[in-house]
């Protein structure tokens, strides 16, 4: 891949009078994060997620469109989700408080204060609550956080597409929140050599077949792929496809990793979405696409995918026993170089941010080898 196409356009922070881009807590604004599948996000239900530390509530109004709003309503601070979905007069959809039936609407202003007399002037417009952009995309609904908490506007970028979102709904999904900041949950995603003692199995890996790998790299839009390959003979869950499966896995951030699959005709996209909620929990979504007749017996193979989440999830619980203790981490070429390269992007994306230019990519097209 030629270097040039490793830049790609640099999104403002929101206006001209913008803050500086956060890097705050070691997180990522301005991006676009997973929030929910569209199917989950129906009209009149109010689903209070938490993002970056943020409180947001993302429901679907009466139009039939996704919107998210900051879930706390500025009167005394009841969630707005444990409130319900109404209709103004003009028919746009608000949300009613279930403190005092303050009522706001999609795009963060207040509607409506009952207690108001008709002898009493308020511009109830002028109180508002913070709205986030939300889209939906590939059957995804995804919510922007803005490094400016004033940002008002449409985000400069649309929502992620990932190749290999066939065969209609997701056919497999599964979510678990990691106790652990989403740097460590990224970098243990990325791991190429953990695999045969953390998922070591009779139907995945073991440690006692391992061998040399050599992978190429390349940059991507904002991230790194791992060119595409032939299948590891060392992971049995392969066989069930047939034929010769070539697989490409890309990193994007803030959080998205992805295992694009082709098999003949057929393909499978394994989606991870990180979506960091606290500086020390992350919710990991696992979400697979096929149009490959395999996925008839997705009911035998969802336990399979459930289980590999849940080694990843009690290494974290172990791995945390030793971060306690804050120590400092020994990342060594080439096994750990995709983690370097996590935080040379990261990096990357908060200057270019605050000096106002595009994005460089820091990564360049190599080769590295590992045991696995």
């Amino acid at each position: 891949m030629p270097a040039d196409d490793a830049r790609i356009a640099s999104p403002a922070a929101g206006s001209a009078k913008a803050p500086p881009a956060k890097f705050g807590k070691g997180f990522l604004f301005d991006a676009w994060y997973f929030a929910a599948l569209s199917r989950e996000v129906k009209t009149g239900k109010l689903a209070r997620y938490e993002i970056l530390g943020e409180p947001v509530l993302v429901s679907r109004g009466k139009d039939g469109k996704v919107f998210a709003i900051r879930d706390v309503c500025p009167h005394r601070a009841a969630p707005l989700s444990g409130g319900k979905l109404t209709q103004e007069a003009d028919g746009r959809s608000s949300v009613e408080c279930p403190y005092h039936g303050w009522r706001f609407g999609s795009d963060g202003a207040c509607a409506a204060i009952p207690s108001l007399t008709s002898d009493q002037s308020l511009e109830v417009s002028r109180i508002r609550v913070r709205r986030y952009p939300a889209a939906e995309s590939q059957g995804m609904v995804f919510v922007w956080i803005s490094a400016d908490p004033r940002f008002d506007g449409e985000p400069p970028q649309a929502p992620p597409a990932f190749p290999g979102v066939v065969g209609g709904q997701a056919k497999i999904v599964d979510s678990m929140v990691f106790e652990t900041h989403m740097d460590h949950a990224v970098v243990g995603l990325m791991d190429p050599t953990h695999a045969p003692y953390v998922h070591e199995a009779w139907w995945a890996r073991s440690s006692k077949r391992q061998s040399e790998k050599t992978k190429v790299f390349a940059p991507s839009p904002e991230g790194f792929v791992m060119r595409r390959h032939g299948r590891s003979k060392a992971n049995r869950l392969y066989d069930i496809l047939g034929g010769a499966p070539e697989i490409e896995i890309t990193f994007r951030l803030p959080g998205y990793r992805w295992e694009h699959i082709v098999v003949g005709k057929h393909q499978v996209l394994a989606l991870t979405c990180l979506t960091p909620l606290t500086e020390t929990s992350t919710r990991i979504s696992q979400l697979i696409w096929s149009d490959h007749p395999v996925m008839m017996l997705r009911a035998l193979i969802a336990p399979f995918a459930r289980e590999f989440l849940r080694q990843d999830g009690r290494m974290v619980n172990l791995q945390n026993e030793g971060l306690k203790y804050d120590p400092s981490l020994i990342w060594i070429d080439d096994a750990d170089t995709q983690a370097k390269w996590y935080q040379q992007l990261k990096r990357e994306w908060v200057a270019s941010r605050n000096e106002g230019r595009a994005f460089v990519n820091p990564v360049k097209e190599t080769t590295l080898k590992w045991r696995s």
